[in-house]
């Protein structure tokens, strides 16, 4: 897989996510990818300082990513 169908991939996986953040009045946005392993986030709007948006993190986002792009070992988010 080509960085840009990995890029593809990942954007595939937040728009799956999108729609459950925005409902709570959230967004994501994709930073970067690094090394083709590590993608970097930015969680907008309520789900900024939101104390559950670690886990939402992890098992949502991370697992969902992981689901589209397998080789994606790690999903952090960047605080604004």
């Amino acid at each position: 897989m080509t960085s840009e169908e990995l890029k593809i991939n990942v954007e595939k996986a937040l728009d799956e996510i999108r729609p459950f953040l925005q409902s709570d009045g959230g967004d994501i946005s994709l930073l970067s990818i690094e090394d083709d392993k590590l993608v970097k986030v930015q969680l907008q709007g309520a789900c900024v300082g939101c104390s559950v948006n670690q886990m939402t993190l992890k098992s949502g986002v991370e697992m969902t990513i992981k689901k589209h792009a397998p080789q994606i070992e790690q999903v952090i988010n960047i605080e604004a």
